[in-house]
């Protein structure tokens, strides 16, 4: 019984860290990181939903779940390039970032759209 609690009150700890830390996090990068959220959100519905009903158009549904992932992905490349606290990407200004993460949206949703036929 005590190890139950003890591995409850660490689970509780560890949440509690996230939070105060998370809580430090920029506003920008919470604003893509709800982004990413709702990409991957989608990506599972279009897959419950294929699961549910079927997937006849199967380029369709290839074709939104790649999206979803691809934008996720990007933006997540994004999310790094921006940070402050990232040392590795301390030259690149965020509006280069910015331009990169549109363009290849571009590119992405361009191959999607050809894969659609």
């Amino acid at each position: 019984m005590a190890r139950t609690s003890s591995s409850k009150e660490n689970a509780q700890a560890l949440f509690h860290s996230l939070r105060s830390a998370y809580a430090a996090t920029p506003v920008n990068l919470k604003i893509i990181d709800l982004y990413v959220g709702f990409a991957v959100f989608t990506a599972l519905i279009q897959v419950v939903y294929m699961a549910s009903v079927g997937s006849f158009p199967f380029n369709s549904f290839l074709s939104g779940v790649l999206s979803c992932v691809g934008t996720a992905v990007l933006a997540v490349c994004l999310r790094i390039q921006v940070n402050k606290e990232n040392k590795e990407f301390k030259d690149l200004p965020p509006e280069r970032a910015f331009a990169d993460f549109v363009l290849c949206n571009l590119v992405l949703h361009l191959v999607i759209m050809n894969f659609l036929g």
